[in-house]
């Protein structure tokens, strides 16, 4: 059975998700909810149920080992200690001093706050330029609440199987004729937890073993990785300044993120757009277009997505909420041609014959349908846009030579190629790591090789970060003294 914790309100309170678990599991011994001797869930499945890393769930009962709220036996599991009636400022040194582990639990309590201390001052240091999920105090926790308990109060209704509750289909419908131009109704959207799973489904159901599958290079590698569990077999489609370059591919399935490409930021015209689309006609494809940060748009002219030039239904559109809700909300959808809503929804099934996280889907209902969640993302983009800016005027004044930057007119990164060769690059990003500087190398993203780049986020870092992050990078290139060919 899972053990299910109030994780959402924990994440307000604060900044990181591990800290956020901690407090949860602390409290839930101090009221009682895990009671004394019960067995914790392994750190296996309670990264699986909450989106953690394993490493990060083994941190947080290692912490609470040395506070003294469990025990670890080894090859047994974790347990809540036996006896927590002492006094916490004296509980640790209680449970020691009765438990047979005394010794070991002192020692992982000596270790485990020289760790504390160091990973702070790191958490302090570090300037991360890798791409976040929204932070807590850039949503209106006071608005959501409000839905949560409206709907709370107001009681069931039709949970909608396992496409999801209707109410919510009906305001994704509603959304995405307003702002992105898509004619599509309810019965066409199915939800899932998190915009990964519809992709993973949708490569069970399309792919065949041992099909060829078009993805972009560089593109989400959690696209790669879904294809390949299918056992399809990936044809490296090249992306350029202007996204996926049209070939005469042998294949019958093509994963794409037309409206702005990941990681590249590339946005693709609208001849290869129907360059795309004839492809698909004459060898009877189906297009899966993943639009996935394009909401955020602070300039140039708004651009339709593939789905929206579709006239034969070959094109499904993958759409999530993951930046634009707190971090523990994964939801994600699709917008599915008439002929694969029910295969979809049959083999969905099978997994979830009810769809997750009713009562937050019914919340987001009312959220969306009462203007709430347009006026979220409308103050998410005046801020974004303005880091964005920032963002890219101190490159500019500090390492106009080092990168050839891609700013675009969306979205939450900014894909930056190096000037140099690949040995400046690999001297400049060691030297990076020692300034406490973390990136996204695009090299990752990769399936062909390709020129040295660097893939920024902005949007969670303030602009006193923004800046200091890129006056370290500025120190880099000085006391690397590269000279480019």
């Amino acid at each position: 059975m899972e053990l299910w914790l109030p994780l959402d309100s924990y994440e307000l309170q604060y900044r990181y998700k591990y800290q956020a678990l901690y407090h949860a599991l602390r409290d839930a011994i101090h009221s009682g909810t895990l009671e004394a001797g019960a067995r914790l869930p392994s750190t296996r499945l309670l990264a699986k149920q909450y989106d953690m890393s394993r490493g990060s769930v083994a941190q947080v009962y290692d912490m609470l080992l040395a506070d003294g709220y469990v025990h670890a036996y080894p090859g047994k599991g974790t347990y809540v200690t036996e006896s927590l009636s002492v006094h916490h400022n004296d509980q640790s040194e209680a449970v020691l001093s009765l438990s047979p582990w005394g010794e070991r639990l002192r020692a992982l309590t000596t270790e485990h706050k020289r760790l504390r201390e160091e990973v702070q001052l790191a958490q302090e240091s570090v300037i991360n330029f890798r791409m976040q999920r929204l932070l807590p105090e850039h949503f209106p926790k006071a608005e959501w609440k409000s839905a949560l308990a409206a709907v709370h109060r107001s009681g069931w209704r039709d949970v909608g199987g396992a496409a999801g509750y209707p109410e919510l289909r009906e305001a994704i419908a509603a959304h995405l004729r307003w702002t992105r131009g898509i004619q599509t109704e309810a019965s066409q959207i199915v939800l899932f937890s998190g915009s990964i799973q519809g992709i993973t489904l949708l490569s069970q159901l399309l792919i065949d073993e041992g099909s060829p599958v078009v993805l972009e290079s560089p593109g989400y590698q959690g696209i790669v990785h879904a294809v390949r569990s299918c056992g399809g077999q990936v044809i490296p489609a090249e992306v350029d300044e202007g996204g996926i370059i049209p070939q005469h591919w042998k294949a019958q399935t093509l994963f794409v993120t037309p409206t702005r490409q990941f990681p590249t930021g590339a946005v693709l015209g609208l001849e290869r757009r129907r360059a795309l689309l004839n492809w698909a006609s004459k060898q009877n494809a189906v297009i899966v277009e993943d639009d996935y940060d394009s909401e955020f748009r602070w300039g140039g002219r708004p651009i339709e997505p593939l789905k929206v030039l579709d006239r034969e239904q070959r094109v499904v559109y993958i759409g999530s909420f993951s930046q634009t809700m707190p971090a523990s909300f994964r939801l994600g959808y699709a917008v599915l041609p008439s002929s694969l809503v029910e295969p979809l929804l049959a083999a969905k099934a099978l997994y979830e014959p009810v769809s997750p996280a009713l009562l937050e889907q019914r919340a987001l209902a009312r959220f969306m349908t009462r203007g709430g969640y347009m006026r979220h993302l409308r103050r998410l983009t005046r801020l974004y846009g303005e880091r964005h800016d920032f963002f890219v005027e101190e490159m500019n004044r500090w390492l106009p030579q080092a990168f050839t930057m891609q700013p675009g007119d969306a979205g939450l990164t900014i894909y930056a190629i190096w000037n140099g060769d690949q040995a400046s690059y690999e001297r400049f990003t060691k030297e990076l790591h020692k300034q406490g500087v973390l990136f996204r190398d695009v090299e990752q993203y990769r399936l062909i090789p390709g020129h040295s780049a660097i893939c920024f986020g902005f949007a969670h870092l303030q602009k006193e970060e923004i800046r200091e992050g890129i006056k370290r990078m500025q120190a880099a290139w000085e006391k690397c003294t590269f000279s480019f060919q």
